[in-house]
């Protein structure tokens, strides 16, 4: 690799804080993190990009997923602007 290009890589805790999850992983966001660092069960600090959601907090992963009622949506929208038989 060219050196001088490339962003730093190394280990960074990313955390979502709606779900009181946190999770240890390598990327490039960690020389991006503002000095922001948080001490890991391993009793290391590493730097900490606060996310909105993970995993954890996720409705399609969490189970609490809505179901789209699609056909009533078509329904409503023929209805409403008329369907293909119609013209």
């Amino acid at each position: 690799m060219k050196p001088g290009i490339h962003p730093t890589y190394g280990p960074v805790v990313f955390r979502d804080k709606a779900a009181d999850f946190a999770f240890l992983t390598r990327s490039t966001l960690a020389g991006l993190t503002g000095g922001r660092t948080v001490e890991w069960e391993d009793g290391n600090t590493y730097p900490v990009v606060d996310v909105e959601i993970s995993s954890a907090s996720h409705p399609f992963y969490t189970g609490t997923a809505r179901v789209m009622d699609t056909a009533g949506r078509v329904e409503r929208f023929e209805r409403r602007y008329g369907s293909r038989a119609d013209r």
